[in-house]
């Protein structure tokens, strides 16, 4: 009997162990692909969805008396006056440019910003009564902030309204509005990364390599 107990109990230590060993694993690129794709991609969907019906509701009613309010309203969040600028603001860019910046800011759903914050798009915060954490580094004394959001969607939501509303992004809202091809639009966001022109060729490259643009279909 004491034989079989300690026959069992290396037999669960030899199986404990070897739970361990595989939940410590590192995952492998293709297996941090395949995870990125399941989480992010059906999340942007989604959003993208919700954004470019709220787009065409508004372009429809821009000048509707009963939207009035709600045009108003709009205004105030993004910080414009004008209609044409709110429509500029409104429409979704294309699913494959935000697939990819994902991809880029968050190291395929692998950073801490993401793991601790679900902060895929390394937004900052400048707001101390916000949810948000703090990053590993400083820009001289100072702490860099970055927001923390509920939910996957929350973050893609608001990074939309980021694209939307900043004055950096201006020429991007703009050249939005006369075509939907990423690769022309991505040249404009030279302004989201300390990379300067190099970024935009990098998220080409990343929605070429990894067929991101078939998400635009």
């Amino acid at each position: 009997m004491k034989i079989f107990k300690l026959t069992l109990v290396l037999a669960l230590l030899i199986f404990s162990n070897t739970l361990i060993a595989k939940e410590s694993k590192p995952m492998s690129v293709k297996e941090k692909k395949e995870r990125f794709r399941s989480l992010i991609a059906p999340a942007v969907d989604n959003v993208y969805k919700e954004l470019d019906a709220q787009f065409k509701d508004v372009s429809k009613n821009i000048k509707n008396p009963k939207y009035a309010q709600k045009i108003a309203s709009l205004k105030k969040t993004y910080k414009i006056k004008s209609d044409e600028e709110l429509l500029m603001a409104l429409k979704p860019h294309p699913r494959s440019i935000a697939v990819a910046q994902a991809a880029m800011e968050s190291a395929w759903a692998t950073s801490r910003f993401f793991n601790e914050a679900t902060n895929i798009f390394g937004v900052w915060s400048f707001n101390k009564k916000e949810p948000r954490i703090a990053a590993g580094e400083k820009r001289g004394t100072k702490t860099i902030w970055l927001k923390k959001y509920a939910s996957i969607e929350d973050s893609i939501r608001d990074y939309y309204k980021t694209l939307g509303r900043s004055h950096a992004f201006k020429e991007f809202r703009k050249l939005k509005m006369k075509t939907d091809d990423p690769y022309k639009l991505v040249k404009k966001l030279d302004r989201y990364s300390e990379m300067g022109a190099k970024y935009g060729k990098e998220l080409t490259s990343m929605i070429k390599y990894n067929k991101f643009y078939l998400y635009d279909k």
